[in-house]
């Protein structure tokens, strides 16, 4: 196996100074997005006493010409703490902080997608928007193989892979418990998690969350992802499709709601909304994926349980739809429906505003409407 030489380091001995007392000193870990809009980053500090909220979590700064957000005669970036975790790596009462990005002249950086996405869902506030987030990603080697596939060929076909049991079904199982027991440990919203249909593919949920909270936990919980597989030595990519040919790709399905969707009768109301998107398809795949529709194109295929990236589609328990309306709902007449088009590698912030500005704000055609700071 392919595995990075910092995981075969004594993890034991790391435990003995992890243990050591710190007194009223607390470490707090700033995370933030980088410049490719994908990557995250973070670094440490010690604050006098463990922050209560995140109003005690002071502002802080960054070289972004090392982040591809800056040039090196300007580079100081602002972290702007906007949500706090505990830490699952040094445990309590260490904190990790999610950070929006500012520029020199306090404007949001590039990728800082955030910072729309809260005005938007501000503006929509009473319609309480719930999200739940299928963050699908494949399990690497460093040498860029998926993990626990032969090293000169491909494990056997698509089948006994989604949600198998047993070593010669599923790759990296202890990883993926970790995480999700880190998430639950730091106060991330994860609900589930699943082996995919490719082998060494693997799915974790992230919701019911209301408005912004949706993307924070999932980018919070993507963070966790990639330090996680850092203690085992592994990559853990979020590529749409890792792997040509006969493999499933990788999405990240979209469960939405409006309060008036969960109520009895709601289904008109769902069904409303997914007009509005019809209308927009264009729009929405250009923002599913971090370049424009290019990676999904690589992924909608109408094969292997997806849509064609030109369609629009809709339809009940369809899996080949661009929505989804599931069975369950389509009986009962209310509840959400699933947006099945966002890639792995999407922004949920850029997602979950979309969504938001189509279905609640009404827009239409490519264009967004620029809403003014509260």
């Amino acid at each position: 196996m392919s595995v990075s030489h910092s995981s075969k380091l004594n993890k034991l001995v790391r435990e003995q100074y992890v243990k050591l007392p710190q007194g009223d000193l607390v470490q707090v870990t700033y995370v933030w997005i980088d410049g490719s809009g994908e990557g995250v980053r973070c670094k440490s500090r010690t604050l006098d006493k463990e922050p209560k909220s995140i109003e005690d979590v002071p502002e802080w700064n960054f070289d972004g010409s090392s982040t591809g957000q800056a040039e090196g005669s300007n580079s100081d970036m602002f972290l702007v703490p906007v949500r706090m975790f505990r830490d699952p790596f040094c445990l309590d009462p260490n904190k990790l902080v999610l950070c929006e990005v500012l520029k020199y002249n306090r404007k949001p950086a590039e990728t800082n997608l955030r910072h729309t996405c809260k005005k938007v869902m501000d503006l929509a506030k009473d319609s309480h928007p719930w999200f739940g987030m299928e963050q699908e990603y494949t399990l690497l080697g460093i040498n860029g193989h998926p993990y626990g596939w032969p090293d000169n060929g491909f494990p056997g076909p698509q089948g006994p892979y989604y949600c198998g049991v047993g070593a010669d079904k599923v790759y990296g199982r202890d990883i993926v418990e970790s995480h999700y027991k880190a998430c639950l440990y730091a106060g991330v919203k994860i609900c589930g998690t699943n082996a995919e249909v490719m082998p060494s593919q693997w799915e974790f949920q992230v919701g019911p969350c209301e408005g912004i909270e949706m993307g924070d936990h999932l980018w919070m919980a993507r963070f966790i992802l990639h330090r996680v597989c850092e203690d085992f030595g592994v990559v853990a990519t979020l590529d749409p499709k890792p792997m040509t040919g006969n493999w499933n790709g990788a999405g990240c399905h979209t469960n939405y709601s409006t309060e008036e969707m969960r109520k009895e009768g709601g289904l008109k109301h769902i069904e409303a909304a997914i007009e509005k998107l019809s209308k927009r398809h264009d729009y929405h795949i250009c923002v599913y994926d971090p370049r424009g529709g290019r990676d999904n194109s690589r992924r909608l295929t109408g094969h292997h349980e997806t849509s064609n990236i030109f369609e629009f589609s809709a339809g009940v328990a369809n899996r080949g739809a661009s929505i989804r309306i599931p069975r369950q709902v389509g009986q009962d007449g209310y509840g959400y429906f699933e947006d099945r088009r966002p890639a792995a590698n999407c922004d949920p912030y850029a997602v979950t505003e979309a969504i938001m500005r189509t279905t609640v704000l009404n827009e239409m055609g490519v264009e967004t409407k620029d809403y003014a700071d509260n």
